[in-house]
């Protein structure tokens, strides 16, 4: 196919205008920005910004800063024309929000466009206002105006004028979102300035100058998340860094509330997220994120702003460099958070445990490992889990660890299920207790310690006397089987799910051990097989929406980002079986799902409308994270028969919700390349 050769021209102002507009000015949100920072670069400390019908209609931005002659109106509507550069040095040491000359004039060439400003004179006082009037790009000259101070900057009827951008747009509630997300980004950075947003005649979000950054945030964020913020500030290689970072456990599944600012500019940058995330690494999932807002602070040759035409990107000439020092900085805000998987920081500021000889050398003696408190990650939005690698979990590779028991008629004194995958309706939370053993309360808040026994008066584990000679085994009182020798536990009974794996005992509290014909040992998360129990349950439970009322309704506080966020989760919180109403800044729970108590019900919900867990499925791995048994807490030898017993019942035991591993083998083979008999 031939094509007539066309010659090389100039494009005229208009079309340049505007292709330089479909750079800069993407969408209404795009005005806002660049309208702001052109209002901080002119030393304002009074931001006020209107916008009408999502920013189409009307974007008006009021500002206090110096203002603009009247003999300069028409150069800030001219392509590259600005103030901020004048020669190639000053490109590499850029201070300022704007540097190009093109946001004026790539605005006023797709809207109605008016700019009236009032210069500052050298007193400090307000010289006579002036305004110029733009109609998509075509300037219609300078008149005398009304101003008392500062700047106003109108933009009507944006992309009018260009239909094919016009119906990109979303909706207006959409573009007010987007628009509200790049104000407060740009707040966060100067709080030193006022900011107020209105749509029309309601404000949207106010910022008084002089607030610290933390107050900013609790104006935005729940007081969950804010209250889980650690501060850092770190001065590296001329690099400042400051900021605040998160605990892991108030981790979230989206990263938006990750905020990044390059010498006070908030910017979109990998290698800045990546860093961050890699602090996190280990104790958050693959699939969570921190909240972090994050200030870098460095020379102005060291980084290139000039990288995007929107200036959200930047390029770092010492990456390492930067990267390295996030690290440190990041790492100092959770340098104070006590986590329950760190065990090796544990030990290492635990004092030092005297030496002993053994076997012809000296070595210290491992300190007494305290009780943890598991800290599950949260949960994932997926409950499948990855493929494990072949090899690492011996006969979990090959085949179920151990069978699933075949459905048979149940002696009387065998353990009920916590739940019958047959039952059409939930039992109540009241029954659920009954069913678990008297010593263990499976059901148990996070911080409830569990049941003794009323009617006995056994001491506790740990100062219970064995009985040695036949004559005190025979004068001792009967204590609970967990305590006796190995060789005093009954042989298990032939209803038992266990078959061929023998109770061994517990390890930090936390792992049941069982043998299989001595050939191998079976080791097991209580956690993680509790985990799995809950999940399926609430998972069914959940589907059906079965709802308990309540005679007294709860009544709930909502932060506003609460409120936003029951209105989104209401559908969600449905279907698990709440029944909601919200008046004002207030929430009213007339009925609960019936596995829950009127406590819990109330510590879920804040959980889930603070932004912690975020679909459905991710609501019932969270709650079924928070209601099964603790690692730390004692279990009995029956405790843990019942405990696997359930665990068998359900679809899919080998794995808990978050796709750990419940259960892990180590047969003969295992054992010999651990104490490298063989190597592998």
């Amino acid at each position: 196919m031939n094509t007539p050769r066309k010659k090389i021209q100039l494009l005229p102002p208009e079309l340049s205008n505007q292709i330089a507009a479909g750079e800069v000015v993407e969408r209404p949100s795009s005005v806002v920005k660049e309208l702001v920072e052109n209002s901080l670069d002119a030393g304002a400390k009074t931001i006020e910004a209107v916008i009408e019908n999502g920013g189409q209609t009307l974007i008006r931005v009021t500002d206090d800063g110096r203002g603009v002659d009247a003999e300069q109106l028409e150069l800030a509507v001219t392509r590259h024309a600005t103030s901020k550069i004048a020669e190639l040095g000053d490109l590499m040491n850029i201070s300022s929000y704007g540097f190009r000359g093109e946001a004026l004039p790539s605005i006023a060439s797709v809207s109605r466009f008016r700019m009236t400003s009032a210069p500052q004179t050298e007193d400090g006082g307000a010289g006579e206002a002036s305004c110029i009037d733009v109609l998509y790009g075509v300037m219609k000259g300078v008149a005398p105006s009304a101003l008392n101070r500062g700047t106003v900057v109108e933009v009507a009827e944006l992309f009018s004028n260009i239909p094919a951008r016009l119906k990109f747009l979303k909706s207006p509630a959409t573009e007010q979102k987007k628009i509200q997300e790049l104000f407060i980004r740009l707040a966060l950075a100067r709080t030193d300035v006022s900011f107020t947003l209105k749509a029309g005649s309601r404000e949207l979000v106010r910022f008084e100058a002089g607030q610290s950054l933390a107050r900013r945030l609790a104006i935005l964020w729940p007081p969950a998340i804010v209250d889980a913020l650690r501060p850092f500030d770190m001065t590296m290689g001329g690099m400042h860094l400051y900021g605040l970072s998160s605990d892991p456990r108030s981790s979230q599944p989206r990263p938006d509330r990750m905020l990044f600012y390059v010498n006070g500019r908030a910017v979109n940058d990998r290698l800045l997220m990546k860093a961050v995330r890699q602090v996190y690494q280990g104790r958050l999932t693959s699939r969570d994120y921190p909240q972090t807002v994050l200030f870098l602070d460095l020379p102005a040759q060291e980084v290139d702003v000039n990288v995007h035409p929107a200036k959200n990107e930047v390029r770092f000439r010492d990456e390492q460099g930067v990267f390295t020092a996030v690290l440190r900085a990041v790492g100092m805000a959770l340098a104070s958070v006590p986590l329950a998987s760190e065990r090796f920081a544990e030990r290492a500021s635990a004092p030092a445990a005297p030496e002993v000889p053994a076997f012809g050398y000296t070595r210290p003696l491992e300190p007494p490992v305290p009780e943890a408190e598991d800290n599950a990650a949260p949960a994932e939005r997926t409950p499948r889990p990855a493929p494990k690698p072949m090899g690492f979990w011996g006969e979990a590779d090959a085949m179920r660890i151990m069978k699933k028991p075949q459905p048979s008629p149940a002696p009387a004194s065998s353990p009920a299920p916590f739940f019958d995958p047959e039952e059409t309706v939930p039992a109540p939370h009241n029954s659920l207790r009954e069913e678990s053993s008297p010593e263990l309360d499976f059901f148990a808040g996070l911080d409830r310690p569990p049941k003794r026994r009323a009617e006995t008066a056994t001491p506790p584990l740990e100062e219970e006397k064995i009985p040695t000679t036949q004559v005190e085994k025979e004068a001792a009182p009967k204590v609970a089987s967990s305590a006796l020798p190995l060789d005093d536990i009954p042989a298990m009974p032939e209803v038992s799910p266990l078959n061929d794996f023998r109770w061994l005992g517990q390890v930090a509290r936390t792992y049941l051990v069982f043998s299989q014909k001595d050939d191998a040992l079976l080791i097991l998360d209580q956690h993680a097989m509790h985990e799995r129990i809950f999940y399926e349950k609430f998972r069914k439970g959940g589907s059906r929406g079965m709802a308990q009322p309540l005679l007294v309704p709860l009544e709930l506080d909502l932060h506003p980002a609460e409120s936003s966020r029951l209105i989104e989760m209401q559908d969600t919180l449905t279907r698990l079986g709440f029944e909601l109403s919200k008046r004002d800044s207030r929430c009213f729970v007339h009925a609960m799902p019936p596995e829950m108590d009127r406590a819990e019900a109330v510590s879920f919900l804040r959980e889930a409308l603070s932004g912690r867990v975020d679909d459905l499925n991710s609501v019932w791995i969270h709650h079924a994270c928070a209601t099964a048994i603790r690692a730390g807490q004692r279990l009995t030898r029956e405790d843990a028969l019942k405990l696997v017993s359930q665990w068998l019942q359900t679809e899919e035991p080998d794995f808990c919700p978050h796709g750990r591993p419940c259960a892990v083998t180590l047969d003969k083979a295992d054992l010999e390349r651990l104490f490298k008999r063989k190597q592998a």
